[in-house]
């Protein structure tokens, strides 16, 4: 066991030393709880925009969801998004169906600074139909 100032070596994990006595934590458990039901929230929200989302694309015919629906059962709504994008891409969809995934991006919070990255997403792909459906209603 090798003991630095206040943590100890056990293993292959650093614990803190002297260990806290059993029972005893961080004693900020509303914080956490506040924390959850947030999250829970915004999963909420995402999950209720890309659901408006695929609704426009129900209605055509040769669209297959099944990809998308099984990403939303198994909690992923950022790879749905990217399939939700990637469907739509090449298809004539109103301005709503790009609005539903914009909120979603930002709900997911996956726009973020271009300069970091050196290509495209679906989030940047959903973000010029937004602008181009804008642009035509």
């Amino acid at each position: 066991m090798t003991h630095t100032g206040e943590y100890v070596a056990s293993g292959a994990f650093w614990q803190p030393w002297p260990p806290s006595p059993p029972g005893t934590g961080t004693g900020n458990t509303g914080a956490m709880t506040h924390d959850r039901e947030a999250l829970q929230a915004s999963w909420n929200q995402t999950r209720d925009h890309l659901d408006a989302a695929r609704a426009h694309l129900t209605r055509l015919p040769d669209i297959d969801l099944s990809a998308t629906l099984s990403l939303l059962e198994h909690n992923e709504p950022g790879l749905a998004f990217d399939c939700l994008v990637d469907l739509g891409d090449d298809l004539d969809l109103p301005l709503s169906f790009w609005q539903h995934l914009d909120r979603a991006a930002r709900e997911m919070r996956l726009y973020s600074d271009t300069l970091h990255r050196p290509h495209l997403t679906a989030a940047d792909f959903c973000c010029r139909h937004l602008a181009a459906a804008s642009e035509q209603e």
